[in-house]
């Protein structure tokens, strides 16, 4: 079992909390897509298992017309080994999810949509600086279920200055009125060097406020279970076991191979992670096509080979963020007495103060702790 991830690294505007590598210059749009292409076909060989999943994410990857997304995915597809139970997610915002784009979207091989919803509130939307309204919000929605996608994830951001429990609470309600199969929810975090830094460091903008986001969570975890959903990882809820596949391997150290503009690779062992700019993207691609002895690393991507500590600390993150958990076996088996009996030793005060329960040889961490989990793994680290 193995993924492709495909970054598209276009938005229409720049949400003032957002990290991820975009640019709002369209115009290198189609050389992007053709270097897309390319770099599918020339990194082939670093994934000989079953694609199963494939995730369009950026960026905004519903900028894309379905004939470009039908490229690229005809491109995967007479490149690589594709599973009878492929789940293809399609990353979209609401204001480009039109009638129209719907349709031909339910006509492509796309069969998972996630809507950047964000709220169903203007003054949420303004304060994000998001591209749509609360109006193509909801109308998106329900476009998508009338059409028919039956795989349908919403994403909601608490936490933030603009709203209060109240609010948060209605936009609960609203998303448990349509009948979606997932939910992801994110606290609003100030990463540095975005617009939202920048204005609240100015005094421009009010900064969230953690504990108002821990009252948030825990409604979020009491409203959710009382519509059936499973909290099967920190920011994410499904219901009838609608997980995102793609997103679950990333989670369960699933090889996986990303392309485009700062995309992520892993492949067990090596990470891999493409050059964050455009422009050199093209360079390093048109250099790789000129010259096919031409070695990417350092130009293309870079690389780090992880330790075995890293996987470790990896393992122990990842695993204590899923309702799955952190299994000692494994530990055991893939890393050793020593990681084991080092985790057993710093797992007892978590588990004599309830952060941690063990339970059939896996450790877990309580519901009602689950805000905390980064802070709660990174204490059983190996330093």
């Amino acid at each position: 079992m193995a993924g492709i991830y495909i970054h598209i690294p276009f938005c229409k505007k720049a949400c003032h909390y957002c990290n991820f590598h975009f640019s709002t210059n369209l115009s290198l749009k189609q050389e992007i897509i053709n270097a897309i292409l390319l770099e599918l076909k020339l990194r082939k060989d670093e994934l000989s298992e079953s694609i199963e999943t494939i995730y369009f994410g950026g960026g905004t990857p519903s900028l894309l017309s379905t004939e470009e997304l039908q490229k690229i995915f005809s491109c995967i597809e007479q490149n690589y080994n594709l599973s009878n139970e492929l789940e293809i997610s399609l990353e979209a915002n609401p204001d480009d999810l039109t009638t129209e784009s719907l349709k031909q979207l339910s006509d492509s091989p796309i069969n998972r949509l996630s809507i950047g919803v964000q709220s169903f509130f203007n003054e949420d939307l303004i304060y994000m600086n998001r591209s749509h309204d609360e109006k193509q919000a909801k109308s998106c929605i329900e476009d998508a279920l009338t059409i028919g996608f039956e795989n349908l994830s919403i994403d909601l951001i608490y936490g933030s200055p603009s709203s209060d429990m109240d609010k948060w609470s209605k936009n609960l309600e609203t998303t448990f009125g349509y009948p979606i199969t997932h939910l992801s929810c994110y606290a609003l975090t100030v990463e540095s060097n975005t617009a939202l830094d920048h204005f609240i460091k100015k005094g421009q903008m009010p900064a969230p406020n953690e504990q108002a986001a821990s009252q948030q969570f825990e409604l979020l975890l009491k409203i959710s279970k009382e519509n059936n959903f499973e909290h099967y990882e920190v920011s994410n809820f499904a219901k009838d076991q609608k997980y995102s596949k793609h997103n679950t391997s990333y989670w369960r150290g699933t090889k996986y191979l990303g392309i485009g503009p700062a995309a992520h690779s892993f492949d067990g062992t090596i990470r891999r992670w493409n050059i964050s700019n455009n422009a050199k993207y093209l360079k390093a691609m048109n250099a790789w096509k000129i010259n096919d002895h031409f070695n990417p690393e350092g130009h293309l991507y870079d690389l780090e080979k992880l330790s075995s500590s890293d996987r470790y600390n990896e393992y122990v993150m990842t695993s204590l963020r899923t309702m799955w958990g952190l299994d000692l076996n494994h530990v055991k088996i893939n890393f050793g007495e020593a990681y084991l009996n080092h985790l057993l030793e710093n797992a007892k005060d978590k588990l004599s103060n309830e952060l941690l329960t063990l339970n059939e040889g896996k450790y877990t961490i309580p519901v009602k702790n689950k805000f905390f989990s980064d802070g709660i793994a990174s204490d059983l680290f190996w330093v």
